[in-house]
């Protein structure tokens, strides 16, 4: 199990930009794929990001793809999102999740692919 911790959320101005960070405890960071998920009031939480071991594979949904960019430093034991453009719509408690897997390539897009969830951070877009 890894331990997740979420930062860098906070209110921003449309058209504005914010970079989440999570925190992940532990020496096998690298085994696991990592992913970026989010949770509006009344709405169902829903997927934003996610990259591979390796970093080399990402997706995203249509939503954020173009403005969102995920990624990950192996060596520090952290992953990014980098939002830029930010829309009212974006507004949400973002989370960081984590799947140990032994596929080198493989970046998830289904909640139930992750066990290991952080707390959360909210991420507000005033317009």
């Amino acid at each position: 199990q890894v331990q997740l911790v979420e930062s860098g959320g906070g209110l921003v101005q449309a058209g504005g930009s914010l970079r989440l960070s999570c925190a992940a405890s532990g020496r096998t960071f690298s085994m696991y794929a990592m992913g970026w998920f989010r949770q509006s009031p009344g709405k169902e939480r829903e997927f934003v990001a996610a990259i591979s071991r390796s970093g080399g594979t990402t997706d995203y949904p249509d939503s954020v793809k173009g403005r969102f960019t995920i990624s990950r430093d192996n060596a520090k034991n952290m992953v990014y999102l980098q939002m830029n453009s930010l829309k009212p719509e974006d507004t949400a408690v973002y989370y960081c999740a984590a799947a140990i897997t032994y596929s080198i390539g493989s970046a998830y897009t289904f909640q139930r692919n992750y066990p290991d969830w952080g707390q959360g951070i909210q991420v507000t877009v005033s317009s």
